[in-house]
């Protein structure tokens, strides 16, 4: 997984607009010192030193979401009481669309208080309703989504079998779903995935998927039973099965399997972790990854927030930080382009002269090198448009490139005088010049300015083209000779 494509997704999902249905509640922390016993009794005494409101159950799903970037709308059942209040007014400032939350006045809205010393739970105390909503409120929230159903990139389903997610409604939000091509990502509850027929994947983790199933997962083998029998159960597309330290094991309706590995991680809480998997499953598929893609993408936000305490959420930029540990400096050059587009934007603001060249730079040597450094010196920063392997290929033969487009990304993303690489697919970079507008742009003195791509875009507002000599004798074309001729 690269970082470029990561955060061309999160720049992607600024765009998008999820819907979440499911069971709302507010979660408490109380947060204190536990260093004496009761007289009272032998428990211990919390003195609290601090106290915390977060939203729980369907409502840190909305959380999370509004972390990745993404517009949401929720909707729901709460009860006509303080909680409910608290929990709309906590939307309304996060941005939150709440015109699909229902108020029920003979329901109690939950909630959920954690006692927590030295990092601890030491109880736990609920207030909540978990009858069935009535027919009444299944009408409405069926009339909100036939309304407004074609506002949504996906749907989230977080189920905490608290009577929201009845039978009938399920089914009219898959069906609804079908009828818009909108994906459904679940996470289920309960011993009867059927409830769930038609969704696109499912998220239980180990133990719920043991209950639904009936089949006790013990090793590989087991796993594929379960996985096996729930996706015939519900007719899904897919089912995303969490096993805590083992990871996330993926299971597809065609038969098709991957087993994720857990990202290696102190874990301080698995509260909330579930919710996270749902919200960045959900912003992946709508933003265009496979099964796969974002299995793995929500398989490194569940490693993040398990070492956070309580039901927390995670940002695009810890997905980001995570997924560049292979190569942590180069990393942080190459960009696509939607997401370059907006760095270069904010550097022109700053007043910054960027130039950009191109080039297929395949085995890269001292030319390459002293020819990028003179181009720097003509402005502030460098943009390098790499040609892709493909676009290599069609330019310079079958044989060609020597080395892969990511390989000789790194490499010129490594030199100080590069600031940023985004590679294109293109036979020309006169898409990457439109959309980027350097002031100059510079090419080899092996070209005249008359043939350079982009010469009549970048003059037209007030750029220019400059052309820089290589090195005498060094080309791609003189190495590989040369490299024949010894060693053939």
């Amino acid at each position: 997984m690269e970082r470029r494509d990561v955060e061309s997704l999160f720049t992607r999902a600024r765009s998008i607009r999820a819907l979440v249905i499911g069971d709302l509640m507010l979660d408490e922390y109380l947060w204190g010192k536990a260093e004496r016993i009761s007289p009272e009794a032998p428990v211990q005494v919390v003195d609290v030193t601090r106290e915390e409101l977060r939203l729980g159950g369907a409502g840190n799903v909305v959380n999370n979401l509004v972390a990745l970037g993404c517009g949401v709308t929720v909707c729901s059942v709460i009860g006509g009481d303080e909680n409910g209040t608290i929990l709309q007014h906590v939307f309304s400032g996060k941005g939150v669309d709440t015109s699909g939350v229902f108020e029920d006045p003979l329901r109690t809205t939950s909630k959920k208080t954690r006692v927590v010393a030295v990092n601890q739970q030491i109880v736990r105390i609920d207030r909540e309703s978990r009858e069935s909503i009535s027919g009444d409120f299944e009408e409405r929230i069926l009339a909100f989504l036939a309304a407004r159903g074609r506002e949504f990139q996906v749907i989230l389903v977080s189920d905490y079998a608290k009577g929201v997610l009845t039978p009938r409604l399920l089914a009219g939000i898959t069906t609804a779903a079908r009828n818009l091509g909108v994906p459904v990502v679940v996470d289920p509850k309960g011993n009867d995935y059927g409830r769930y027929r038609g969704a696109t994947i499912l998220t239980p983790n180990r133990r719920e998927a043991e209950i639904a199933s009936g089949v006790m997962i013990r090793d590989e083998e087991s796993l594929a039973h379960a996985a096996t029998d729930l996706l015939a159960a519900g007719e899904f597309e897919a089912l995303l099965i969490t096993r805590s330290e083992q990871g996330m094991s993926l299971f597809l309706r065609d038969g098709g399997k991957i087993h994720i590995p857990t990202v290696a991680r102190e874990v301080y809480d698995v509260t909330g972790a579930g919710d996270t998997v749902l919200a960045v499953l959900g912003v992946a598929l709508a933003s265009g990854l496979d099964f796969a893609g974002a299995a793995r993408l929500a398989n490194v936000a569940a490693g993040i927030a398990v070492g956070k305490v309580g039901t927390s959420t995670v940002s695009p930029a810890e997905i980001i930080a995570e997924v560049s540990h292979s190569h942590p400096d180069s990393d942080t050059k190459i960009k696509n382009l939607d997401v370059l587009a907006g760095i270069i934007s904010a550097e022109k603001e700053k007043g910054r002269r960027v130039v950009f060249t191109n080039g297929c730079f395949d085995l890269i040597h001292v030319g390459h090198v002293k020819y990028l450094q003179k181009a720097r010196s003509l402005g502030d920063l460098l943009v390098l448009g790499l040609n892709s392997d493909a676009s290599v290929r069609r330019l310079k033969g079958e044989m060609r490139p020597l080395i892969g487009e990511a390989e000789r990304a790194h490499i010129l993303a490594a030199l100080d005088c590069v600031d940023y690489v985004v590679i294109f697919d293109e036979d020309t970079p006169l898409r990457l010049i439109e959309t980027l507008k350097p002031l100059v742009l510079v090419k080899g003195g092996d070209y005249t300015p008359e043939g350079v791509v982009g010469k009549d875009v970048v003059e037209a507002y007030g750029g220019r083209v400059e052309l820089v000599e290589f090195v005498d004798g060094r080309s791609t074309t003189n190495i590989i000779e040369k490299i024949l001729k010894t060693y053939g």
